[in-house]
């Protein structure tokens, strides 16, 4: 019996984290493993989990489930010991009423080496609140994003970067990237400090295991980050939407990435293609595919990383 837990255990694991098989090419394998190994799948899923319960009541901006979201981000930035760029890790914005703010969290780990030069880490954590007496949960838009922030913040305070990360979390996506927008307008750093912005809403479901990595239209030279990685992860990373295609397929300005995009700011946006449940109360934590999700967030922290390693990101 205790061996026979032991294999399930096993093979649970293999499952989670996408192991290649026995027969795999060793050195393959071991590009593989370097490449992926990085965020804790368990404290992937806790965040997720947490960020898209009911308690939250779907996160809207200006709701107690929103603050609840925002507090527990500022646990996770505070347990990591992440600097803030002012006084808080809190940057409060107008909504257009002078009762009402919307609140972006920012958290920084400085580089090693490039201290003066930034990658920022983004993803928003609002999402459509209760709506007719049903709960919008968005676990995929987008818990996913900043369950994904919160993990990488976590490895990149294990392994430190080169480069400063700034990790943001923005609110009141949903009302039109007002968080984003009053970032890029109010950034606590210089925005020509930003060499790129990593982008992610909307990461964890697919029934085709696929996921976009859109920005390579306008600045093509990214491209080779995500090749690099491209070929170790069993998740099928595709290109498009982000311009060659005007109209609806273009998801330039669909997320918080358009601002610094807007600002000159090269940007990777990851995402997956909308779902039957995309803006609908069906978004919940019990659809997403968890072995997909973190297959997904392993890719675009090896991303990150390799962003990272370049002395000038160009």
């Amino acid at each position: 019996m205790a061996i026979i837990a032991i294999l399930a255990i096993i093979a649970g694991v293999i499952l989670l984290t996408g192991c290649p098989p026995a027969t795999e090419n060793k050195k393959n394998k071991a590009a593989k493993t370097h490449i992926l190994n990085n965020i804790d799948s368990t404290s992937l899923i806790t965040h997720l989990a947490y960020l898209s319960s009911g308690i939250m009541e779907g996160r809207e901006t200006a709701t107690p489930g929103n603050r609840l979201a925002r507090e527990y981000i500022v646990k996770i930035f505070d347990s990591l010991k992440l600097e803030k760029a002012g006084d808080s890790y809190l940057q409060p914005f107008p909504m257009g009423n002078d009762t009402v703010q919307g609140v972006n969290v920012i958290g920084v780990i400085k580089g090693s080496q490039y201290e003066n030069s930034y990658i920022a880490i983004t993803a928003h954590y609002d999402h459509l609140g209760i709506r007719n007496g049903q709960t919008y949960y968005g676990t995929d838009d987008n818990a996913s994003g900043t369950a994904a922030l919160l993990a990488m913040a976590a490895y990149f305070k294990q392994n430190p970067p080169k480069h400063s990360i700034l990790f943001v979390s923005f609110d009141a996506e949903e009302k039109g990237l007002l968080g984003s927008k009053y970032f890029v307008a109010n950034s606590p750093i210089p925005l020509n400090a930003i060499t790129v912005n990593v982008n992610m809403d909307m990461v964890s479901r697919s029934d085709s295991s696929e996921i976009y990595a859109t920005g390579i239209y306008h600045y093509p030279y990214l491209k080779k980050y995500v090749d690099s990685v491209r070929n170790f992860t069993p998740v099928h990373v595709l290109y498009g939407h982000d311009g060659e295609k005007p109209g609806i397929h273009d998801w330039t300005n669909q997320s918080d990435h358009f601002p610094f995009h807007q600002n000159n700011i090269p940007y990777l946006y990851f995402g997956v293609e909308d779902h039957a449940d995309y803006h609908r109360p069906g978004d919940t934590f019990d659809k997403v595919n968890k072995s997909f999700y973190y297959q997904v967030c392993t890719m675009i922290t090896a991303v990150a990383s390799q962003l990272d390693r370049f002395e000038v990101v160009q």
